[in-house]
């Protein structure tokens, strides 16, 4: 049983580069996962996947050549089906044991176990372990058949398909070629180097001498880890020689590693008059179009300098330079005509043009949802005692730039160029900025808007988009969400908890689906449904915060409008599990609730003629007394001190349940007792739920 490391490579055409990560992990997984699943490899085991534009391959160490036989009990019938009632195999049994090669005379040794309420035969078998020889083609070839591959394609008059043509195969076992096909190849011990840097085959002595091999001799770093690593410490070492800085976006990283395989770094320019272009501008064209790395000087303003991360090493790379430069200039020419036309009429000019825009063919054009924004921009921002005709003006104004010429070439500048040009055009410096910030937060970690005039406009937008599609029954469902909704939801959750804004969410969902005309918003309570939906929202999101589980359904529990004061209840319930009262007024709390639903009618206000029992007066008397101070410390934002004074009636409320029956037979003692629970009970809540806190 031969234990050695094993190398399988498949050698392709150029692959997406924006996939090759993913490819490369999920074809190792999936060899990985068909080794140890035939018990060739320890399950759970190290390998190491490599990715590189022409080729994925896999090393995993400790691999057998032949996995150990192993005995299974494997079921064959129940024994009433298998026997008849003169104990004799019947027809099934027989029809059975010979399709599974079993002969009669092991009918004796048959075990008989209860499988659920009948009695069952099971047999006792050794199965051979599987030969690695006859066993990895199919491996191979099923872990390509799982990649995350949205087409394939077919090449030559092959049958075989793919996501790029194949060209070579190797399957080493240590020192051995294990012989095998896949997608029509036969598997060898050679592979080949970079397409230019390196000649002819390169035949592989073992499958340990892979990643060195293929370095040294073959100018190819294997690893997409490494290779990623080398090409970001190689682009901050040439920026730190030009004495510029370098912004190494985690997602270009990504890109330019999946396109090269021996990468090196160089320094090409364009002319300066392009720099009167928004930078924004030349940077996205730069990243997306060119995969180059813009360089920055120390206040971070754009350079007419940037970084090529080459697939070429060579003694003078003035070609390379020389041709990346002309490639780019077209591009940014095209970025200053289309700044220069559109700065040639105002972005007010423009809102007509929406008009013929469809938003959505239940909720309308751009320009109906323009109008919505403003109203509900200017009614958030009078409730934040800001400038309304700003706020208004924001909102309007907000989706203007959509249907410039540069949004057309560059979607991902809207809101970025609305700010350009509308300070081009003389606007309120507050409103060009909430032009852009409206769009914020666009991900997770992102900056929220700055100021109200902003904020209005930004919660303005969500609102509008997600009353919208919850009111036309367009709701997220598993992972699709084609508008955006969750992250919308999680926006508004994070400007109003996070400015602090003292905005009330469901009035804010009210003023946004009544800005909509009568008849459109079709689905049933979708403003509860939509409510719902942010509070499973920021759930997850206090959750990722490290908030524990209990505290933050204590205080959803309560179905939170004011999402500004979520932070300190959530604090003071935190503080509050502390505390030695906590656990027992939380599973008082708990009882009390089960109680009170069990209720008949309307519970009435305690009336202390109506107390009998010394336990039911005390309780009365410490109700009364807390009630006061408890509303005072809510009313003042003052949580944790409300929860805290409330553990003071643990004695109380213990008492009350060893010496007082609740459900006594005289209805207006029991309805009073009742009524006195509920007063506790609310003033117990006043805070959060704390019976979700009970273990």
């Amino acid at each position: 049983m031969m234990n050695k490391t094993l190398l399988v490579e498949l050698r392709t055409e150029e692959l997406p580069p924006k996939a090759l990560a993913k490819l490369g992990e999920v074809f190792a997984a999936g060899v990985h996962a068909g080794l140890a699943d035939r018990n060739l490899v320890q399950a759970g085991g190290a390998y190491r996947w490599f990715a590189t534009p022409r080729r994925l391959a896999v090393q995993i160490p400790q691999v057998l050549a032949v996995a150990p036989d192993a005995t299974v009990h494997e079921k064959v019938m129940p024994v009433a089906v298998a026997l008849d009632k003169d104990g004799q195999p019947t027809p099934a049994l027989l029809k059975k044991l010979d399709a599974k090669g079993i002969p009669t005379s092991e009918i004796g040794k048959f075990e008989k176990r209860l499988d659920g309420k009948s009695e069952t035969f099971f047999y006792e078998a050794t199965v051979k372990g599987a030969q690695l020889a006859e066993v990895l083609g199919g491996i191979v070839g099923d872990a390509l058949k799982k990649l995350p591959i949205p087409k394939v394609m077919r090449w030559g008059d092959s049958d075989v398909q793919f996501v790029r043509p194949v060209h070579g195969l190797v399957m080493l076992h240590g020192e051995h070629v294990v012989a095998g096909e896949a997608l029509g190849l036969t598997s060898g011990n050679a592979t080949l180097g970079h397409r230019f840097l390196a000649a002819g085959p390169l035949p592989l002595a073992s499958a340990d001498d892979y990643e060195a091999k293929l370095e040294a001799d073959g100018k190819v770093v294997a690893s997409f880890a490494r290779r990623r690593e080398i090409i970001a410490q190689a682009l901050q070492r040439k920026a730190d020689e030009l004495g510029a800085q370098v912004k190494l976006l985690d997602a270009l990283l990504d890109e330019v590693t999946a396109l090269v395989e021996w990468p090196v770094i160089y320094v090409s320019e364009f002319e300066s008059e392009y720099l009167e272009v928004p930078q924004e501008c030349l940077i996205l064209t730069m990243q997306a179009n060119q995969k180059y790395f813009p360089l920055f000087d120390a206040a971070g303003k754009l350079q007419n300098r940037f970084l090529i991360v080459s697939n070429m090493a060579v003694a003078d790379p003035k070609n390379i330079v020389g041709g990346n430069a002309r490639v780019v200039r077209p591009r940014l020419s095209d970025a200053r005509f289309f700044f220069n036309q559109d700065r040639k009429a105002t972005l007010a000019s423009r809102l007509e043009k929406l008009g013929s825009v469809v938003y959505h063919n239940k909720l309308g054009s751009l320009l109906q949802r323009v109008e919505r924004m403003e109203s509900l921009a200017r009614t958030i921002a009078g409730k934040l005692n800001a400038d309304t005709v700003l706020a208004a003006r924001a909102a309007r104004l907000a989706k203007a730039d959509l249907v410039t010429d540069m949004v057309g070439e560059f979607p991902e500048l809207q809101g970025i160029m609305g700010r350009y040009y509308a300070l081009h055009d003389g606007e309120d410096t507050q409103v060009a900025d909430a032009i852009q910030a409206h769009y914020q937060p666009r991900f997770a970690g992102d900056a929220l808007p700055a100021g109200n005039i902003a904020c209005a406009a930004a919660l303005a937008d969500k609102l509008d988009a997600l009353v919208g599609f919850f009111g036309i029954g367009q709701v997220p469902t598993g992972d699709k969400d084609p508008f955006g909704l969750r992250r919308a939801a999680l926006g508004v959750l994070r400007i109003l908890m996070e400015s602090p804004l003292p905005l009330d969410l469901g009035e804010l969902i009210d003023e946004a689906a009544n800005g909509f005309a009568a008849g459109v918003l079709t689905a049933a309570d979708c403003r509860t449904q939509l409510h719902d939906f942010m509070l499973d929202r920021l759930r997850g999101y206090l959750r990722d915060a490290g908030h524990g589980q209990d505290v933050i359904e204590a205080v959803l529990a309560q179905r939170p409008t004011r999402i500004d004061l979520v932070p300190a209840k959530l604090d003071a319930v935190q503080k509050f599990l502390a505390h030695d009262a906590a656990q027992a007024l939380a599973a008082a709390n708990k009882r009390i609730g089960n109680i009170l639903k069990k209720a008949d009618g309307a519970i009435p206000e305690p009336d202390v003629a109506l107390l009998q029992e010394a336990a039911e007066k005390a309780l009365f008397e410490r109700v009364v007394q807390l009630s006061p101070l408890v509303k005072s410390h809510v009313a003042n934002g003052d949580y944790a001190d409300a929860l805290i004074a409330l553990s003071g009636v643990r004695a109380e409320v213990d008492r009350f349940f060893d010496e007082v029956m609740v459900n006594t037979d005289e209805p207006l003692v029991r309805a009073n007792r009742l009524g006195l629970l509920k007063s506790l009970f609310d003033q117990l809540n006043a805070v959060a739920d704390i019976s979700k806190l009970a273990v």
